[in-house]
């Protein structure tokens, strides 16, 4: 079955969230790969053409296999779900179908993913109704520019992560390097001794 991943790639909007239409070829499985950070809401909306002969699944699963959300013989639906911890998800769409691939059209696939404050229900948040439409929209920026704000400081922290791991790496390169030139060194230095041993007991040379 084949299996392709896309990956996106959302820096410091992340907290928008993203919109994504894709061809679901019969037999195969497709899946977006998405890195966040802990303690971020997610919320989405998918809905797949129908092709009656084509059974799909759709399969949240975080870096470690366990299963975020499943819906089996999806069509059309909303899931949403909060991370623990800073992670790694997958979003998976498996197709199949008993009729093989080369008689069955593709799948289209329509997805919607929010997070952070784009998924909350603000109109559920308590005197969210009180306010005017023009305070209402400066809350929405207000959150958004806090959100981006921590996805920010998010994101230096990892940069600083990947610099501590990158020199950590190069270090240890360097040290293998020398000691590999060592061993060299030290392996051609007693073959020189070795050989001029050799050849004075052949008596080649004095």
């Amino acid at each position: 079955m084949a299996r392709v991943y896309a990956l996106l790639l959302i820096p410091v909007l992340s907290d928008i969230g993203f919109a994504i239409n894709f061809h679901l070829p019969v037999n195969s499985v497709k899946c977006l790969y998405e890195d966040t950070q802990e303690n971020v809401l997610f919320a989405g909306e998918y809905e797949l053409s129908d092709e009656p002969r084509t059974t799909t699944d759709l399969k949240i699963i975080d870096s470690k296999g366990f299963l975020l959300y499943i819906r089996q013989n999806a069509t059309k639906g909303r899931f949403s779900f909060t991370t623990e911890k800073q992670d790694k998800f997958d979003l998976c769409f498996y197709s199949r179908s008993p009729m093989g691939s080369g008689k069955v059209p593709d799948q289209m696939v329509k997805l919607n993913v929010k997070s952070g404050v784009e998924a909350q229900d603000r109109k559920g948040t308590e005197n969210w109704e009180k306010l005017t439409p023009l305070e209402a929209k400066m809350k929405e920026i207000e959150q958004l520019a806090q959100s981006i704000a921590e996805s920010s400081v998010f994101f230096m922290k990892r940069k600083e992560e990947m610099e501590s791991t990158n020199a950590s790496t190069n270090s240890r390169v360097l040290f293998l390097s020398i000691i590999s030139m060592a061993c060299l060194s030290a392996v051609a230095l007693w073959q020189v001794f070795y050989l001029k041993r050799f050849f004075k007991t052949r008596k080649l040379i004095e």
